[in-house]
């Protein structure tokens, strides 16, 4: 991990940038996929969902849930991934929901840049890294 200083220009432009983008969305579904059958189903995506943090009640500590909220939660996670109902997430459902996801993202950090902390192998850490090697080129 790593703090760092961002805002929403950076991850929207990385989230436009189709090539770079998906190329690393994609390559975070091979890693998700254990089984290599193409589909990613509930149990690979349950500690991906779980890393979203969405229950964070302090800087990482959860806050207590009762473990059918949980289950609840994270199974209406998967189903906005799950875009077609059929049990499992396809590379497309998968990228178009990071994309929403990212976007978000970037709607929520807004212009003004804020700092925050960053976890290695991140899509954030990605859109991050990008803009510092496109600076670099520019100087």
């Amino acid at each position: 991990m790593s703090v760092e200083i961002l805002d929403g220009r950076t991850v929207q432009s990385f989230v436009e940038d189709e090539r770079a983008f998906n190329s690393c969305v994609d390559a975070r579904f091979a890693a998700l996929d254990a089984d290599r059958d193409g589909r990613l189903s509930y149990a690979e995506m349950a500690c991906e969902l779980m890393a979203l943090r969405v229950r964070e009640a302090h800087f990482g500590a959860d806050a207590p849930a009762a473990a059918a909220e949980l289950a609840e939660l994270y199974g209406s996670l998967f189903a906005r991934f799950d875009r077609d109902g059929d049990g499992a997430v396809g590379p497309d459902e998968f990228r178009a929901e990071m994309r929403e996801v990212m976007l978000a993202v970037a709607s929520g950090l807004g212009a003004l840049p804020v700092q925050m902390v960053v976890e290695e192998g991140s899509l954030l850490r990605t859109a991050i890294d990008r803009e510092l090697a496109a600076a670099a080129m520019a100087a």
